[in-house]
């Protein structure tokens, strides 16, 4: 792909920056760290592996899918902030949730790590400086600012979170 094909902050940033409602990142961090402390664990148990619909993803697998992709944007970030050079790869979301055992780990159990999972994130973002932050980072399609990795953390954590308040907790009857 040529320069002249790779999108400056392609327009799925602007959703990220929405669903951020203009914090900052250390602010969108620690909101999305309180959002996980604050979340209703015993309603996510009740509904259990239900589904709103026949194919979707459980609650257990959406949690699930929420730890890998964060641990796949903080290697992104770590490759970009340390000028390693690599642009990374597509992944196939639909194929690694597929894969995944997440209903067969318990709710309590899928919480814990994303909590442990973003207090290592925070940290690591915490680490960067100024420079690190604004550093250009170059994906196969689209170029954006290192600390817009950060806001797609939290915002990916927005989205689907309100997508379990909105589909799944009606299952909860």
């Amino acid at each position: 792909m040529s320069n002249s094909e790779v999108k400056e902050n392609p327009a799925f940033l602007e959703y990220v920056y929405a669903l951020n409602q203009g914090n900052t990142l250390k602010e969108a961090l620690q909101l999305s760290f309180k959002q996980i402390e604050n979340i209703e664990v015993d309603r996510l148990k009740r509904i259990g592996l239900k589904t709103y619909e026949e194919g979707k993803w459980t609650i257990h697998t959406i949690l699930q899918h929420l730890i890998d992709w964060e641990r796949i944007w903080c290697f992104r970030a770590v490759l970009f902030a340390r000028s390693e050079g690599t642009i990374p790869v597509a992944h196939d979301q639909e194929i690694m949730g597929a894969n995944s055992n997440a209903n067969e780990l318990t709710i309590d159990q899928l919480i814990h790590e994303l909590r442990m999972v973003r207090q290592s994130t925070i940290a690591m973002f915490d680490s960067f400086n100024q420079d690190i932050l604004d550093t250009s980072c170059r994906f196969f399609e689209y170029e954006m600012p290192l600390f817009s990795i950060g806001l797609t953390i939290t915002a990916h954590q927005i989205h689907h979170f309100n997508v379990i308040e909105e589909r799944y907790y009606p299952l909860d009857n």
